[in-house]
């Protein structure tokens, strides 16, 4: 089972309990930081948000098809109050629960149905090489993106092409463009740059470790690397027992790679443990 089935179905089989990240991961066998990234590579948001979403939804059907106590259904749901739910619901929703209890109907309601994993996102992607990389620095231009929303990327490599030529004591040969400073909310800093010794005034910086890591390679055009990053965080890493680490990966760019057509051949890099 991929790594998004096992999460969902863990979820799932379990909100009506106490449900965090910590017990989540040890049932799901991997590490925080890997559950919460292939979570959000796979569906856009949090764990914790779809949890209380999914929650939400089940108590408005309730709400809305039984005479249960609004308090009762509150309390299962994970609230402590009826004041704190009502809250929950109705910034959620847009409407009070007595709304959806008086009308006894969800219709007008977006409700969070269980997920699904796309297996259209699901590609082939061949076995990674390992390698042993030494500690280098990456300058040039970085956006705050989340896993919801890349739509800054493609714009922050345009503006960095145009200044490469600004990046001081640059070592020829590739680009990279850096995902760092992850966290389980799922927002991260990309970095696009090239591997420079120093600092340029007026660009940023990223400082990548050295390690062990595992480098797939993308073989097509650059819109289908969403497909092949989506299937090596649920599926090639687990399959192949690979535990990432909690520092940046990265993708590569050197001559394989034409940036004019968005076609070649394009490394990614996930430190691994």
């Amino acid at each position: 089972m991929a790594l998004l089935d096992r999460i969902i179905w863990q979820i799932e089989t379990s909100l009506g309990e106490t449900i965090t990240l910590d017990l989540l991961a040890e049932t799901c066998a991997v590490s925080v930081f890997h559950m919460c990234r292939a979570f959000h590579q796979g569906t856009g948001m949090s764990i914790m948000t779809y949890v209380r979403r999914r929650r939400l939804s089940i108590a408005a059907k309730a709400i809305a098809y039984s005479d249960e106590a609004i308090l009762s259904i509150a309390i299962k749901s994970g609230y402590a109050s009826h004041e704190a739910f009502t809250r929950a619901f109705a910034t959620y929703f847009g409407v009070l629960p007595s709304s959806a209890r008086d009308g006894r109907s969800i219709s007008t309601l977006c409700l969070m149905e269980p997920l699904k994993m796309d297996n259209d996102m699901i590609v082939n992607v061949p076995k990674p090489e390992i390698r042993d990389q030494k500690a280098f620095r990456v300058v040039g231009l970085s956006a705050q993106c989340s896993f919801e929303n890349t739509s800054a990327i493609p714009a922050l490599w345009r503006s960095f092409n145009a200044r490469e030529g600004d990046v001081q004591n640059a070592e020829a040969g590739a680009a990279y463009g850096v995902c760092c400073d992850a966290d389980e909310t799922g927002r991260f800093r990309y970095v696009a740059g090239v591997q420079a010794r120093g600092r340029t005034d007026g660009m940023d910086h990223v400082d990548v470790p050295g390690g062990r890591y595992a480098v797939f390679n993308h073989i097509g055009h650059i819109s289908d690397l969403p497909k092949t990053v989506y299937t090596i965080w649920n599926k090639s890493l687990p399959d192949l027992g690979l535990e990432p680490e909690k520092s940046p990966d990265f993708e590569r760019y050197d001559r394989r790679f034409d940036p004019l057509t968005g076609r070649g051949k394009v490394e990614i890099w996930i430190p691994v443990s």
